[in-house]
């Protein structure tokens, strides 16, 4: 029985496992998104998320020991450099796991993408696409024309309006 063993060992060898994660934790910090198995992608949240809050605080110690455990200089600086300037501000929650729809060909396995949260923009105030405009906001239109600088313009706009009213109504009239 494995009560109280909160490590998922993955079907490897703990050296196995650690170079499995170390390589996972690079191509994330390298690539920003990657696509793994849900189990992966658990075990990685939980090997990942202590090293980008290390790199928060930018000194030697914290960076050696950030390379002890991914082994990369190039995603040891990627991650020292543009990642903790956007992380800076978030106080945990760094990454996001989207499950998807599909599952692995071979073993039928659940897959997932795994991405820093920051590096979306679809989900970030700054890259919320605008919403397509509909009909109804030709009444926003008129109102801002009102209250904009070129009021005697329509104003003559809403007196031919009133103009064409009455001569609608006139001509109902001459019908009847």
């Amino acid at each position: 029985m494995r009560h109280g063993k909160k490590v998922n060992h993955l079907g490897r060898k703990t050296a196995h496992r650690q170079a499995l994660l170390s390589n996972l934790a690079s191509s994330l910090i390298l690539n920003k998104r990657i696509t793994t198995t849900v189990a992966k992608a658990k075990a990685l949240r939980k090997y990942v998320e202590p090293l980008l809050t290390k790199s928060k605080e930018d000194t030697t110690h914290s960076r050696r020991v950030v390379f002890s455990y991914l082994g990369n200089k190039e995603s040891v600086k990627t991650l020292f450099g543009e990642v903790a300037s956007k992380i800076a501000e978030r106080p945990g929650g760094y990454t996001r796991i989207v499950k998807l729809a599909d599952t692995r060909q071979g073993d039928n396995a659940e897959m997932c993408l795994m991405e820093l949260v920051d590096f979306n923009t679809l989900y970030t105030k700054d890259g919320v696409a605008k919403k397509a405009t509909t009909r109804r906001s030709r009444a926003k239109k008129k109102k801002e024309t009102t209250e904009g600088p070129a009021a005697e313009g329509t104003q003559e706009a809403t007196e031919t309006q009133a103009e064409a009213k009455p001569k609608k109504t006139r001509a109902k009239k001459e019908k009847e």
